[in-house]
């Protein structure tokens, strides 16, 4: 069933990857791009001129019974960009929530980040607090927490592929191990593809944790 996508971050690392992939299964999709930026937008995708921190300037293009997909992060996340968290993932998601629940969406899928976790906390604070405010608006929600996702330009946590193999082995790491690990593009893009195409019941909030996004469902 091809769905009305309107997407949020339509040309970062994510979202350029993502809307090729839908326009080929048959979706329409609706990029919000500021005017310096809409020439990055996806060929096939109709671009929307607006500022994601101001709700004003895009709620009037979401429309009832809207798919909204919300990727707009800082760049390269690190504890001293908290500030940053604030100012642009967490403004952008409100914004988002509200734009949503105005127009009447159908469903809102938003890629936040792993939880609870022993680092990153103001990333992970502003991440919860986002997911917060798409559950307010009684949408149905669709949240993606991948811990970092492997791909082009974004390679050097394979270093760390030792350590998540012995903390799977050992019991009290395990969970955690689990929780934070490592996903690649290609399966963020097959995971949120289902999370689209497989939206779930009215006002319904669906997680995909690390190993529901390697499999491209939850269980």
């Amino acid at each position: 069933m091809s769905r009305d996508v309107f997407v949020l971050g339509g040309t970062g690392y994510i979202g350029s990857r993502l809307i090729p992939a839908l326009l080929s299964r048959g979706h329409r999709v609706r990029a919000l791009a500021r005017e310096e930026s809409a020439g990055r937008v996806p060929p096939g995708a109709t671009p929307v001129l607006g500022n994601a921190l101001s709700v004003e300037t895009f709620a009037g293009a979401v429309r009832s019974g809207d798919t909204l997909v919300h990727l707009i992060g800082t760049p390269h996340p690190s504890p001293s960009k908290a500030a940053e968290f604030q100012r642009v993932d967490l403004a952008s998601a409100r914004a988002a929530a509200q734009a949503a629940e105005r127009a009447g969406a159908a469903h809102v899928v938003y890629v936040s980040v792993a939880q609870p976790a022993p680092v990153m906390r103001a990333y992970v604070e502003a991440r919860a607090a986002a997911e917060q405010a798409f559950r307010d608006t009684g949408v149905a929600a669709s949240f993606l927490r991948p811990w970092y996702v492997l791909g082009p330009g974004h390679w050097w946590p394979i270093l760390l592929l030792p350590g998540y193999f012995v903390g799977g082995l050992l019991p009290p790491f395990r969970a955690t191990s689990r929780r934070l690990g490592l996903v690649t593009i290609g399966q963020m893009i097959a995971a949120l593809l289902w999370a689209i195409e497989s939206p779930p019941a009215r006002g319904e909030v669906r997680i995909l944790d690390v190993p529901a996004i390697r499999t491209g469902r939850t269980p």
